[in-house]
């Protein structure tokens, strides 16, 4: 009997993933634990294991289809099982891939393939074209007429299998020449290119209805980039930030020597002490400061749950902006007030590789009350950090640069770090969300005596 393989739930608040690429096809033979699909959520990425032994008998879904979790995604169990009872209704028809059946004994009347496709203008339909948007995308990405193709979906319309069929067949084009057949199908020339591609060297001396050939045609000047998972999420959540909260910037500096000093002594003494002390950094120890202040202005520390209704909280759960491949992801630190500076380092890193690796679980970019995001690594003297909603709150950290400063008559530099702080007007006004920031600098410049308590 076939059973059905479902999508995961990657995390309590999740309730689709995407699926990203396929690595077993239907007639597979698989094993439990085996990987069937590498997937994704908006936030990070996984691989499925399969929860059932036997022959991949057909998968319901294709590569980018978003699926919601918990359904089955494919269905596993022996040659000839009825899957229809698994399969869920909406499942996209393209996908639904079943396994290939025996091949029969070839005859001996079996024709040989032709090495060369030429497809006549009869043989072009004509009319609107009935194609979905996955066949469309293959046919212009591979250079295949749409015309040319039989359409074997629902309605006689054209799904990717029938461009694939097509493209198996030797009918396309190069770039070059499907470029420069401007209103013409390619089928309309003899190809003599590889795979019976028609090339621009077959196009001279032909005759089509209207062949202007473009100069110097290399191919397209743009390229079309849908949107992942995690980039669709960080649009979708910047373009909330801005569009309903009211929210200012304060920047801020403050002399740098001793937090550098201190960061210079774990660095040099810290390998005899182990744990990780030598890896301390500078963020590290802005965050630590963050998460020792916070408390104290509860208005930060806080969520908007809508116009009306500020909900703070008692523990500071700590997000921070961490750059990976696939986007901006916030990894949070649960209970920063909580921990030792030592501790947030650690889990700073282990967080951060997690999120780079893309195995970092949804529950743990989930529950920041507040973030700070260091941009001072790459250079940035000051910036305007956007608030991740439904938080009140964003620090941002830049740079350090040396200033000058006057003492007894001669000009000295000093390292001068940059501090901005992004607020939600709704919930706090500007002069205790400044005097949040002065504080804070206070506690950077003593960090030590910070450390004392």
């Amino acid at each position: 009997m076939a059973n059905g393989v479902l999508m995961p739930k990657a995390g309590i608040s999740v309730e689709s993933c995407i699926i990203t690429e396929w690595l077993k096809k239907p007639g597979d033979t698989v094993a439990v634990g085996d990987i069937l699909f590498s997937y994704e959520t908006d936030k990070a990425s996984f691989e499925c294991e399969s929860t059932e032994a036997g022959t991949l008998l057909e998968t319901f879904y294709g590569d980018g289809d978003e699926v919601p979790v918990l359904v089955n995604v494919c269905a596993v169990g022996n040659p000839g099982d009825d899957v229809s009872a698994l399969r869920p209704a909406g499942a996209n028809e393209e996908a639904a891939a079943p396994a290939p059946a025996a091949s029969a004994a070839p005859t001996a009347e079996a024709p040989a393939a032709a090495p060369v496709v030429s497809a006549t203008p009869a043989a072009v339909a004509s009319g609107p074209v009935l194609a979905s948007p996955r066949a469309r995308n293959l046919a212009a990405k591979e250079h295949v007429d749409l015309r040319l193709a039989a359409g074997s979906g629902p309605q006689g319309r054209i799904i990717e299998r029938d461009i694939r069929a097509l493209m198996a067949s030797g009918t396309g084009a190069t770039a070059a020449a499907f470029d420069a057949v401007e209103g013409a199908s390619p089928g309309s020339f003899r190809g003599t290119g590889l795979g019976g591609r028609v090339s621009v060297g077959d196009l001279a001396g032909a005759t089509a209805p209207t062949a202007p050939v473009a100069p110097a045609a290399i191919g397209p000047e743009y390229e079309d980039v849908k949107f992942t998972g995690i980039r669709k999420a960080i649009s979708k959540s910047m373009t909330a930030s801005l569009r309903d909260i009211p929210q200012l910037t304060h920047n801020f500096s403050f002399n740098a020597a001793e937090l550098m000093a201190y960061r210079g002594k774990l660095k040099k003494d810290g390998e005899a002490l182990g744990a990780g002390v030598s890896g301390i950094t500078l963020g590290d120890m802005v965050m630590y400061a963050v998460s020792r202040l916070l408390p104290a202005y509860p208005e930060l520390n806080a969520h908007m749950l809508d116009g009306s209704t500020i909900r703070k909280f008692r523990a500071v759960n700590l997000g921070f902006a961490c750059d990976t491949e696939r986007g901006l992801m916030v990894p949070v630190i649960k209970n920063a007030d909580q921990k030792s500076l030592l501790q947030i380092s650690r889990e700073v890193k282990e967080l951060a590789a997690a999120a780079q690796s893309g195995a970092l679980s949804p529950d743990l970019m989930s529950g920041g009350t507040f973030t700070v995001s260091n941009l001072g690594v790459f250079g940035v003297e000051s910036f305007t950090p956007v608030i991740n909603p439904p938080q009140t709150g964003i620090l941002g950290v830049d740079a350090i640069v040396n200033r000058p400063y006057e003492q007894d008559g001669q000009v000295k530099l000093y390292p001068a770090m940059g501090l901005s702080l992004t607020y939600d007007h709704r919930a706090i006004d500007g002069a205790p969300a400044s005097r949040f920031v002065q504080q804070l600098c206070k506690q950077l410049e003593k960090f030590t005596l910070l450390l004392s308590f």
